[in-house]
């Protein structure tokens, strides 16, 4: 059973990130903005912090053990903060930090999440639990703590969604629904505060280089010794399978440019979708032109075809002038 549900694991460890965009360049005041990555220890997290920290910006990074932070502290510009956006007592140390600091916060980038969750069926409620609580809650809580700072600056607001935001599978699920929810709270949340100055967006990547597919595997190894089994060779080497299949994924170099933009261009975006190839982006936007069909299919207010096509012309026309 444990042996079957690592092997989902794996299977399901297969799509992800996104994003598209032009690099932003920092600004002369680069030094006076200080910018909040969480999940920023490795994958698109890490990157984005070693770009910002290179650019002259200053990084609080979000890490969660004492290794983390030691090796992030000895990046210059950059600032370890332990931060689990599970609790929220480090949210309130992390927010007090700041505070003390005086740097003021600039720009917030919610990027730690988790992968995991399939299939309703098969999937344990704790495991779709775990998902929720770091990749929905963990968003709200680091969200709701830290926007009075950036409100105070009139900076920004960022998160990472992904592809699976707008799209989902069977196997998929329970990540591809809290990265939907993203998709709502970016919403919500830019309309809350729209009167404040600050700019709210969400980044979407598709199936980039990242370490989120090796942690999934290693949590499910954890699963196994904490049920008191034990990994076997064979489990083993499909984490080895894993990495070595996450080492011929495109580098996040989209990805991140498209946070920079999110964050420094005077005209951000509130979506961002970064794909690595064409059949991914292809895949997604057909995904949403057949859910327009559906959601104009039942009812007596249908649209015509070219009453859609119209409302299609005149979105991308007003796209085209900001």
């Amino acid at each position: 059973m444990l042996r079957t549900s690592l092997s989902i694991c794996l299977i399901i460890v297969t799509l992800l990130a996104l994003p598209i965009s032009t690099v932003a360049m920092a600004p002369q005041d680069s030094e006076a903005k200080s910018i909040l990555v969480t999940g920023a220890t490795t994958g698109i997290g890490r990157s984005l912090a070693e770009t910002l920290a290179g650019k002259g910006y200053h990084v609080y990074a979000g890490a969660r053990t004492d290794g983390e932070m030691a090796e992030l502290n000895t990046i210059k510009n950059i600032t370890a903060v332990r931060l689990d956006v599970t609790k929220q007592d480090q949210i309130d140390a992390a927010v007090a930090m700041v505070k003390e600091k005086g740097t003021g916060l600039y720009g917030l980038v919610n990027n730690a999440g988790i992968f995991g969750g399939g299939a309703v069926l098969e999937t344990e409620i704790e495991e779709q639990t775990i998902v929720y609580k770091v990749n929905v809650e963990g968003v709200y809580r680091i969200t709701k703590a830290f926007a009075p700072l950036v409100i105070e600056s009139k900076g920004r607001i960022t998160t990472t969604g992904s592809v699976a935001g707008t799209i989902t599978t069977a196997s998929f699920n329970g990540y591809s629904g809290s990265k939907h929810w993203i998709e709502a709270f970016t919403d919500g949340l830019a309309q809350e505060i729209s009167s404040t100055g600050v700019a709210v967006s969400v980044v979407e990547p598709g199936n980039y280089q990242s370490h989120i597919r090796r942690n999934t595997v290693l949590r499910a190894f954890a699963k196994v010794k904490a049920a008191g089994g034990e990994v076997t060779d064979e489990m083993q080497k499909q984490y080895e399978q894993t990495a070595a299949y996450e080492l011929t994924l495109t580098k996040p170099d989209a990805v991140v440019e498209a946070f920079m933009h999110a964050l420094f261009d005077e005209n951000p975006h509130r979506r961002y979708m970064v794909t690595p190839n064409q059949q991914e982006r292809a895949f997604a936007i057909g995904t949403k032109v057949q859910q327009l069909v559906e959601l104009n299919h039942w009812g007596p207010h249908q649209y015509s075809r070219e009453e859609l096509i119209e409302m299609l012309d005149k979105a991308l026309a007003e796209k085209a002038l900001q």
